[in-house]
């Protein structure tokens, strides 16, 4: 770890390096912004626990409630916050990605509401990395999209709508919810197929068995809550299966300067 960390971000306040990195494999350029909430009772303990070596976990930037934006480690290093995760066949999300950490205690801690000041500093943050290293939209993902089943972070209250509408990340309006036919747990053959195949071809983690296994049941209840938050129950739903066949539709095309 260098013995000073200069900022990548003009938005930066403060540096508090971390131990906590490595290098991003193969020489990996972050493609992917990845936001999380700390799920830890205030900044002070989130931040103690990042700089932590013992606790072998960090991030590039912490977002206080307040809109403060600390940095742990350098852009062009690899930060340890996605764990066992995987993206579109990428199993190595940490060399791929760029972490932002929102201080919010999650459903431990009542789970509150974002302040403004922290979505728009955080909203700022992700528009200033997005640019610099040409992220596509599609890649601004929650931590609970790589790691179905073991994350929920940053949740169902984070307002991916609110970022869309500035310019940050892929969103398409929920299909509202109502009758259809839906598909849950115990349920298989071909419609399974098709609907573990849609989330697949989105960038989920998910095999294409033909069951409506707990692994799809996890992939269901995270794209619930991050693209449809009013009901997560991870069953798929006709408003489910409407909005990820809409997300794709709308998925926008790599460009060259992006490929």
């Amino acid at each position: 770890m260098p013995a000073v960390l200069t900022p990548d971000s003009p938005l930066a306040l403060k540096v508090i390096p971390t131990p906590n990195q490595g290098e991003r494999k193969g020489g990996r350029r972050p493609d992917i912004l990845l936001i999380h909430y700390t799920g830890m009772p205030d900044a002070a303990s989130a931040l103690q626990r990042l700089a932590d070596p013992l606790a072998e976990v960090s991030c590039h930037y912490v977002v206080l409630e307040d809109g403060r934006i600390f940095q742990m480690v350098s852009e062009a290093a690899r930060a340890w916050h996605a764990g066992v995760s995987s993206w579109a066949g990428d199993t190595d999300v940490n060399s791929a990605s760029i972490g932002v950490e929102v201080v919010n205690p999650g459903p431990d801690g009542g789970y509150p509401d974002f302040p403004e000041p922290q979505i728009d500093a955080v909203t700022k943050l992700g528009l200033d990395i997005v640019s610099r290293w040409r992220m596509p939209a599609d890649r601004v993902l929650a931590h609970s999209d790589v790691a179905p089943g073991r994350k929920i972070d940053p949740g169902e209250k984070f307002p991916w709508e609110r970022l869309h509408r500035a310019g940050l990340g892929h969103w398409t309006p929920p299909a509202p919810l109502g009758d259809g036919r839906s598909f849950g747990p115990g349920d298989e053959g071909q419609p399974i197929q098709a609907l573990q195949a849609m989330f697949a071809m989105y960038g989920y983690g998910l095999e294409i068995s033909g069951v409506y296994d707990p692994r799809t049941e996890a992939v269901v209840a995270a794209f619930q809550r991050h693209f449809r938050p009013a009901l997560v129950d991870g069953i798929a739903d006709a408003s489910t299966i409407t909005t990820l066949r809409d997300l794709i539709r709308s998925r926008p095309q790599p460009s060259a300067a992006s490929a």
